[in-house]
Formats: structure tokens, sequence, C-alpha cells
């Protein structure tokens, strides 16, 4: 029973939580990166991470959840950082997603969970990201492998197509489900558009290859060099070899050009063949791995999304004097990370903005010389938000150079649309399905889902892909067992 004295007293003010300001990521020099292949930032040292976990205000409805396609318990994790228990940390972050160490690198978490971060509408978000890198690390330093509980085997089976984020989600989520999981992979090393595509100095090999090797330690079988398509039809794969279900995350590979004059000259990439020169096969350690890749002084990339950023930066690292972004809109709507497009200029890329091309000029032998362009300006939007861009007539000008990257998206690869019965197609040749949450298509038993199914995105929504279609195939599963 409180005195008439305590009634009357004030109640204690809640003590105000000092204002601390986000860490910022320690980060090569920009004058050395731009001449190597190593991770441009170096990572947290546990005093940054410390600090940076203390940010987190442990909200009651924690909308940054919500913001993640897979649903981590972020503030969980981020207190366990706080309290030192980072292997906890690690722990936590894999009941959900299995490759926290390449989200933290490469998702685009200033527009999802870091996006709707609490702390972010009067301060700078807490970055999750960091942190997520941060833990997903320690745990590949200091912990041990440790085989989780596993429910007894329920004898289906399942074909996974294609090994980037997508179909490593739903095989990790399917083993943890009792079932089978084969991975089928038409390169020499699982991981898809995270081996070929993303380069060394923004997610090393080395980190995709340790998240493999922890799935095919909990059970999922890889099959590399299969060609889904063409050795084995996803018919056959369910009829003669006898999968119970297959889930298609194949990805969208297929390169998309401009159809302009001059695209057949020698010296013109697709952003497709010149990263996956320089990442997977390795060209930029030539002579040591045997594929090479020609150095040029002068590189134009078309484009202004994370993977124009990517072949722009990879130029650089290969010696090139001049390495231009040529983007028809401004600044504001370029679609890639901000980080990147701030390391990218940091580096050294000249930005050739509301710059168009229009014809790719070639020398006497066949090689590109320069790249003629009109300069646009920004008119009314367009169906995606942006303001359209509108040519300038008679502003006509060259780019003196030696290579074209052509990095202005992606499509799907015909192969298994059109070698698999019953599979509906949009007119862009992706594969319908009645949900993204299902991922179920018009062939019973067939699932897809990632970059197949919406087009060229994020490597965290391919795995909430992923994941939403594990649960579906499970489902579908236990119908099938009862005979339903």
């Amino acid at each position: 029973m409180t005195s008439p004295k305590e009634e009357g007293k004030k109640p204690e003010k809640k003590e105000k939580r000092p204002k601390i300001p986000r860490q910022p990521m320690p980060l090569q020099d920009p004058a050395v990166r731009a001449r190597n292949f190593d991770e441009v930032p170096y990572g947290y040292t546990e005093e940054l991470a410390k600090l940076e976990s203390s940010r987190c205000i442990q909200c009651k409805k924690p909308f940054c959840i919500d913001g993640c396609p897979v649903r981590i318990n972020i503030p969980l994790f981020i207190k366990k950082i706080y309290e030192g228990n980072i292997l906890e940390a690690a722990q936590i972050m894999k009941k959900d997603n299995f490759l926290p160490a390449i989200c933290g690198r490469v998702c685009p978490q200033e527009d999802q969970c870091e996006l709707v971060c609490i702390l972010g509408k009067k301060e700078e978000p807490v970055a999750i990201g960091r942190l997520e890198r941060y833990a997903a690390d320690y745990e590949a330093e200091h912990g041990k492998f440790e085989m989780p509980e596993m429910p007894p085997k329920t004898g289906r089976k399942v074909a996974i197509v294609g090994s980037g984020p997508g179909g490593l989600t739903c095989a990790g989520e399917l083993i943890k489900m009792g079932h089978d999981a084969t991975v089928f992979e038409a390169l020499h090393k699982a991981g898809g558009v995270l081996v070929y595509g993303i380069p060394e100095f923004r997610l090393p090999k080395a980190i995709v290859q340790r998240e493999v090797d922890y799935l095919a330690k909990l059970g999922v079988e890889f099959k590399m060099n299969f060609v889904v398509g063409r050795i084995r039809t996803v018919d056959e794969l369910m009829e003669k070899d006898g999968y119970d279900a297959v889930f298609l995350a194949n990805g969208a590979g297929l390169p998309v050009f401009m159809n302009i004059p001059g695209e057949n000259l020698n010296g013109v990439y697709s952003a497709n063949e010149y990263l996956t020169r320089s990442n997977l096969m390795k060209a930029y350690k030539f002579p040591e791995y045997d594929t090479p890749i020609k150095r040029w002084k002068n590189v134009s990339v078309i484009g202004g999304g994370n993977v124009a950023m990517d072949s722009v930066r990879t130029a650089l690292r290969l010696g090139a004097d001049n390495a231009y972004i040529i983007y028809r809109r401004s600044h504001n709507e370029m679609p890639a990370r901000k980080e990147e497009i701030e390391h990218a200029e940091e580096e050294g890329v000249q930005f050739r903005m509301l710059t168009n091309p229009t014809r790719i000029i070639g020398d006497k032998d066949g090689w590109v010389r320069a790249i003629e362009c009109i300069k646009m300006e920004l008119g009314e939007p367009d169906e995606s938000g942006r303001r359209r861009p509108v040519p300038i007539k008679g502003s006509e000008f060259e780019i003196e150079t030696n290579a074209v990257v052509m990095a202005i998206g992606s499509g799907s690869n015909p192969l298994i649309a059109s070698s698999t019965t019953e599979l509906k197609v949009n007119k862009w040749g992706n594969i319908i399905v009645d949900s993204e949450n299902t991922g179920r298509t018009s062939k019973k038993g067939v699932f897809a889902g990632g970059d197949i199914v919406t087009g060229a995105a994020t490597v965290i929504l391919a795995m909430g892909a992923g994941r939403n279609v594990a649960a579906a195939i499970n489902e579908y599963l236990a119908y099938k067992a009862i005979g339903w």
C-alpha cells in the first residue's frame, strides 16, 4: 500500500536513450580497391557491431520483420549481438535464412527491413544488413557445424532446377521437412547468379561455397553440369526418375540487347557474358585461370542497375583508364543501390546521365571504335512511375570506346518452357503461377519462383519465393501421400 506522500510523487521520467549515430562500414581506400578484386567493405569490428546493435530500440511491433521477405527475427538477433552472444544471433538468423552472410552483403536492406525501421523516422535506421553480415562471418570463423535435429524421412523427393538463392533456400527448407532434395545446376559451380553474376569484390565466392557446403551437410544433393531440358526434361524427371515434385528456380539469364546498329561488332558484350567470364571463370586471374578476358582501355556500360555497376567496376579493376556508365535517365532514377553508385563514383567511374546510345561504330577490322549517343531530357512519368526520357533532336555526339557492355536487363531462357508439356508462360516467357506464395504452375506437381516468374529481381526476393514454394510443395506432398 502506498503512502499519501508517495501517491503525490510525480512518476519518474524514463531515462532518455543517448543518441548514437549509425556506425559507418570500414572500407578499402577507393584508389586501392579500384585496381583489386578484394572485398570492398572490411565488415564491422566487435566494437562497431556492439555500438550499432545498441541503437535498436526493440520495438513492441517490429516492422522490420514484416519488411524482410524471409521474416528473420531481426530485433532478437540484434539483441543477442548487443549481449555478446554472437553465435546465438547467427543461429536465430539461420532459422529463417540459410544464406545470412550473402544477404548481409548484397540484399537491398535500405528498401526492405531498414526502410520500415522505426528509428529511421527521426534518425538513420539501424544497420541491419551490416549486423547480419557481422554475425554470419563471426559464426564462420568461431563456430562449428552442428547437425540440427532432423525429422524422419518422408520418402518423397523433389527436383530443384537451378542453384541460385531461390533454389538453395527451397532445398534447405525441404530437407528440414524430411523430404529428399536434389538440385540440378547447368554450370560447374553451385550458386547461380551469386557465383556468375556478382563480382568477388562484392561477394567473395568462398562465402557462397561455404553456404552450399552447409546445405550439402544437411543432405541436399547437388548435380552439376546438368542442363534440364537437354539432358533430362522436367517430364522425364517426374515420370522416369520418380521425383514427386519439381521446383523451377532457373532464373532469368537470357541477355537483352538494344537492337541498335553495330551490336554485332567485336568488343560488344552482354553483361551476362562479361561478368561470367570474370566471376565464375576467374578470368581476372588469367593466366592462373585459363579463361582470358580482353583488358580494354575505354569501356562503356549501358544501364543504371546493379548489374551495370558490377560491370563498370569490373572494367576498372581489369585496367580500364576510362569506365563509363551511359544511362538514359538522370542520377535520381537509377535503380542501382545507392551504396553501389557511391562506391562506383569514389572509384572513378564516369557517369554520362541523360544519354542514350543510338549506334556502335566500328573500325576497318570490325572492332568497336566509338559509341554514338543522343542527349535526353525527362518528360512525363511512364508506367514505371519514372519520368520518361525524351531525345533532344540534333544532340548526337560520340564517346571513344573499345568495348560496350549491355546491362539493360535479362529475359527468361525458353529451354525449360519449350521442353515441358502443359507449362504456361506469359508474353515475356516468364512462367505463370497461380500465386507467388505457392508457386503452383499449370502443370501438376511443378512449381516455380524467383526471377523465372517475376523477371530479374533481388536475391532476397528469390529466397522468399524459395521458402514460400517449399511450404506449398510440402502441403502438396502431404495431400499426394493420402491420395488427394
